[in-house]
């Protein structure tokens, strides 16, 4: 291996093409992170060109350093010119070509013809020895990339539509015109002609890389892994694409060939973007992988040990790489599908409601086998019962710290007696299950935590939206327009959380207003409403006439209800709550959503014998949260206290759900303002055991992470 310190003319200045294998990632740089501090840097350098005295190279012109670039020879030598391979560094080198075309574009327009042509030879190589139009750039992108890197570095051409939003496209363009707007500035006193030359030079002589070539021997997969990357950070699935493409390349097999028909598709933007996984924002396609090698080889795999568990698993076992290929894309296609299932359908509601209200990506491995080997009546019935036993668990509060090794177990009994029976299977082995973090709650267990259970600041409000969505979808015909609860309502009190200062109405004892306290929370008092009920609208008195005789009005809270919502929910609400709403209503309402409940996530007759509900190991409760907290911010601290996770991903609207009332502007605008000891907020989330980090007030949101 030998290491050089070269600049762009050094690298570019001859026939040569650096060439991106297809089994690199594409182009992800983007402004904000690379582009404009690239331009920046390259700007400040410029600028010190100007004032500096002729051919002086003190410090205030020193070059800057762009970082390192790793190069691997060629299989086998072709044409007149060049090449080589891009182990490492293929982001730099991209965007080093499109900053060089940008600046010869504009010093050909603005310029001199002999600056202009100055980087032209760093960005063409000479067409009369190109045998093919892709010889005549110097960088050759992967396949992903290669029309829109060939329409921006095409002086003639004009960017495509469809090409235009490309990352590489934006990035010719970004480049453009910063030049422009740096080299034509209004009363510049250099010059446009003064400033393009000192630019060209900069980009010629004045930045450097470490070039790394690889000589015969050296493993360009361990250098790969371990260098230490400046730019965008390489995904797990990066790591694993370039170790296996690597491996096939060594077999002499069809690289390309096996890109193209197994991982194309897996370099799009669906498998990149980031979503939601605990705390972290994290790309599909590593939450995918992870939950493949997890069904795979059936054992636990850390996120952050993703690329070495698949690398030892396959050099361990000796896989074969066409196989694993065409088995990770086929699982992918089946990964990408849950998206595409309808809302009503057994395997959407479940991907709605267990995957992602309930948070339990763990169980996607079960949805990985196909029509042929596992039958749709086998998969619903699988699906429904794992279902059941997720949602009975949370609203019994039951600890969830055993989940994933439950999971591995469960996994490995479907191995071993085939997918054909999955669902008897399924249902057969949670029954049976004994240990307190793995019993599958009984109709009794269920009934009696929802009896008093406070479901509001026990339950994520994405897990308690759903639960309230479920019980509308149960009222529904399946006739109308509309078959299925919308989503994302919001979650309302039927009897308002600030009842002492509404809706006091008689109540005069403290065993009557222990009472309703007990009762404000429980599932009877909550329904969804389609639009947030303004305060004032949710805290109005039940009757018309109520308001009417408190010079409130003329709707009470019950017309309100009805007219912002559509819900059966409301509909029967209204209608059986004509005169008053009530503690035997609350109760009453509370028993029959209850039954609802056991109907539409129905356990198992084969339940093994189970232990009293007391005695069985729950997640923290909401005892001793009355006192904790101040003032408005108490119903916080009480709902954190509730939380049995680590970590919560929270909107500042999923906030302002649980308090009842807006965030101090100070906390959407400030983002020290969560951090600080002294304020309301902040002493709530410490009295709740949580501390804020992660605050994001671009996107409102923010982390809650439990106190060590």
């Amino acid at each position: 291996m030998q290491a050089r310190t070269l600049s762009p003319a050094a690298i570019f200045g001859f026939d040569i093409r650096y060439v991106i294998p297809l089994f690199q990632r594409p182009y992800v740089w983007n402004e904000q992170d690379q582009w404009a501090p690239l331009w920046e840097d390259v700007r400040t350098v410029a600028e010190n060109l100007l004032t500096a005295p002729a051919g002086y190279l003190g410090p205030e012109v020193s070059p800057h350093f762009l970082g390192a670039i790793v190069l691997d020879q060629p299989l086998a030598r072709a044409g007149y010119i060049a090449a080589r391979y891009v182990v490492d560094g293929q982001q730099r080198l991209t965007t080093l070509q499109l900053l060089l075309d940008a600046a010869q574009w504009v010093a050909q327009q603005h310029g001199s013809r002999v600056d202009a042509q100055a980087l032209e030879v760093l960005v063409r190589n000479k067409p009369e020895i190109a045998q093919q139009r892709e010889e005549l750039f110097k960088v050759w992108p992967t396949d992903r990339d290669q029309a829109a890197f060939e329409a921006a570095m095409d002086d003639e051409m004009q960017v495509p539509k469809d090409l235009a939003g490309t990352a590489i496209a934006r990035a010719h363009d970004y480049f453009v015109q910063e030049i422009k707007w740096w080299a034509l500035a209004p009363g510049g006193s250099d010059g446009s002609e003064a400033r393009l030359r000192a630019l060209v030079q900069t980009l010629r002589d004045h930045l450097k890389l470490v070039v790394i070539d690889l000589e015969p021997g050296d493993n360009a997969q361990v250098i790969f892994e371990t260098l230490n990357h400046r730019g965008a950070p390489l995904l797990a699935a990066d790591l694993i694409k370039n170790f296996i493409f690597q491996l096939a390349g060594a077999q002499a097999l069809d690289v390309t060939g096996l890109y193209r028909k197994h991982w194309q598709e897996l370099d799009g933007e669906y498998w990149r973007e980031r979503i939601a996984r605990g705390r972290q924002y994290v790309p599909r396609i590593d939450i995918f992988v992870n939950y493949w090698l997890v069904a795979r080889f059936q054992k636990e795999v850390p996120a952050d040990r993703i690329f070495t568990t698949f690398r030892d698993q396959v050099i361990r076992q000796k896989l074969d790489v066409p196989t694993l290929l065409a088995e990770l894309s086929t699982d992918a296609r089946i990964y990408s599908d849950l998206e595409k299932w309808p809302a009503g359908s057994v395997v959407g509601r479940f991907r709605y409601r267990a995957v992602e209200a309930l948070n339990s990506a763990v169980v996607t491995p079960l949805l990985r086998w196909q029509e042929q080997e596992l039958p749709v009546a086998q998969r619903d019935k699988a699906l429904n019962c794992l279902e059941s036993w997720l949602v009975r668990r949370s609203l019994c509060r039951y600890t969830s710290k055993d989940i994933n090794r439950m999971m591995f177990d469960l996994l490995a009994e479907l191995e071993e007696a085939g997918p054909a029976q999955a669902g008897d299977i399924v249902e057969a082995f949670l029954a049976a299950q004994t240990a307190d973090s793995r019993l599958w709650p009984s109709d009794d267990a269920v009934r009696k935590s929802l009896e008093e259970e406070p479901l509001y600041t026990a339950l994520l409000r994405a897990r308690l939206r759903m639960v309230l969505e479920a019980l509308e979808d149960r009222r529904r015909t399946g006739k109308s327009e509309e078959a299925l609860c919308p989503r994302n309502l919001t979650v309302e009190h039927i009897l308002p959380q600030a009842w002492r200062e509404h809706w006091l109405n008689g109540v005069t004892t403290e065993d009557e207003k222990r009472e309703r306290d007990s009762l404000v929370h429980t599932l009877g008092n909550l329904t969804l409403v389609n639009n947030r009920l303004n305060p004032a609208l949710s805290n109005r008195p039940w009757t018309d006439e109520e308001a009417v005789a408190r010079g409130l009005g003329t709707s009470g809270k019950r017309t309100e209800l009805a007219k912002h919502s559509t819900l059966k929910l409301n509909a029967d609400l209204v209608h059986s709550a004509a005169a008053h709403w009530d503690h035997d209503l609350i109760r009453a309402r509370t028993a029959e959503l209850t039954e609802a409940i056991l109907e539409i996530w129905p356990a198992s007759a084969k339940l093994a014998p189970q232990p009293a509900p007391a005695m069985i190991e729950r997640e923290a409760s909401t005892a001793g949260a009355e006192s904790a907290g101040e003032g408005k911010y108490q119903p916080l601290t009480q709902w954190l206290v509730a939380q049995t996770a680590d970590d919560l991903t929270v909107t500042f609207d999923d906030l302002e759900d649980v308090l009842g009332v807006p965030l101090a502007p100070s906390a959407r605008k400030h983002s020290p303002y969560w951090y600080s000891p002294a304020n309301s907020l902040a002493k709530a989330i410490a009295a709740g055991g949580f501390k804020a980090s992660g605050v994001n007030l671009t996107e409102e949101r923010l982390v809650l992470r439990r106190r060590g």
